[in-house]
């Protein structure tokens, strides 16, 4: 039988799945594993469009450095946090859908991180050895600064967090960017979104600039959204940025890399990541991933691991990520395929070696 188009709708999750509807009866119970699933998609589609009022989309500011910040789960994070209280699972998933890509490096930077080398903590020795470093400008001691000349003190550069690969994320609302900055009230950050697809869904800032000997990737640079916050978006492929030394010298102690579902092993996409995976280990920073499936974040280890020939230190071992998007998403291409943002994360870095007395 020759392939044919979707066209029946199943009438329990009011997706469209299967070309008739006989063929929708076949495979009913396999069907029965998703449907709730897929319903649930269905359902906060609708209430994203339906035109109400969004109170859980109002973000809270800073809070008193006393009041910590708990990162177990979403539900004490945004307790701690001092969000709107959120009394429905639909509200969640549609706030987490968001919050989930500052939160994700949040939680792995804080001092507080769920993410620990104790056993089941997933953190390894070379991870703590790369966040400490971090950790030391996010963190600061408190530096007497205030108001007025006498007020003036020394500071610390900002911590530089490259989106590698940059697409839904870079259209986020600023707003929620900002959630990251209020984890660390006393840093600095330049958030720096490159890749060819990081201007997607970006209409209203076309044209992009004119590359002109002093911005000669026509940089677009955000630098008023807040004093602690600036972002910098490269339409262009990392490895070229490298080559020129856009960004250097990298220091552990204020770069890191993020890379949100990049598909490194992926059969369609990997190439494009060929000649940037060594460059981003010759960095020797840490570089945090995410994955939408256990599955596609396994895929992209394996590939690294294959392609780094052993230069590589496994700095946050894989899993779920604890900050993952609660909402689930549809693949419009593939309505049995469902995945989550953020769903697992991991960490890895160019391999180090420890410098030896000879004598």
């Amino acid at each position: 039988m020759l392939p044919a188009h979707v066209n029946f709708e199943c009438p329990d999750c009011g997706i469209p799945v299967y070309c008739s509807e006989d063929h929708w009866v076949d495979d009913f119970e396999e069907h029965l594993q998703i449907c709730d699933t897929l319903r649930q998609i269905n359902e906060d589609d609708h209430d994203l469009h339906s035109g109400r009022f969004f109170p859980e989309f109002s973000y809270p500011t800073y809070q008193i450095e006393e009041a910590m910040i708990n990162m177990t789960t979403w539900d004490t994070l945004l307790y701690s946090r001092e969000f709107k209280a959120i009394d429905n699972e639909r509200s969640l998933r549609q706030v987490t859908k968001l919050l989930t890509y500052p939160i994700t490096i949040g939680s792995i930077l804080h001092e507080l991180s769920p993410y620990n080398i104790k056993k089941g903590g997933r953190l390894t020795v070379e991870g703590l050895k790369s966040l400490s470093a971090l950790r030391y400008n996010l963190h600061p001691q408190k530096s007497g600064a205030g108001p007025g000349i006498k007020g003036i003190r020394p500071k610390s550069p900002p911590v530089r967090i490259f989106v590698v690969g940059a697409r839904a994320e870079s259209s986020l609302p600023r707003d929620v960017w900002m959630q990251l900055v209020y984890l660390f009230p006393r840093s600095d950050f330049h958030l720096i979104l490159i890749g060819p697809e990081s201007m997607t869904n970006r209409d209203d800032e076309f044209p992009l600039p004119q590359r002109t000997p002093s911005n000669p990737f026509g940089a677009i640079v955000e630098d008023r959204i807040s004093p602690q916050l600036k972002i910098s978006t490269y339409v262009e492929y990392y490895h070229n940025l490298h080559k020129v030394g856009q960004f250097y010298p990298y220091d552990p102690y204020f770069d890191c890399f993020m890379l949100f579902h990049p598909g490194l092993g992926h059969p369609a996409g990997s190439h494009e990541w060929e000649e940037t995976l060594p460059l981003l280990l010759e960095t020797k920073v840490p570089i945090l991933s995410t994955g939408y499936t256990n599955f596609d974040m396994e895929r992209d280890v394996e590939w690294v691991k294959e392609k780094s020939k052993g230069e590589v230190d496994i700095i946050l071992e894989p899993g779920e990520n604890r900050f993952r998007s609660l909402r689930w998403d549809l693949n419009d291409l593939d309505p049995q395929d469902v995945t989550c943002g953020n769903w697992g994360v991991w960490g890895f870095r160019g391999k180090r070696y420890e410098a030896r007395n000879m004598l």
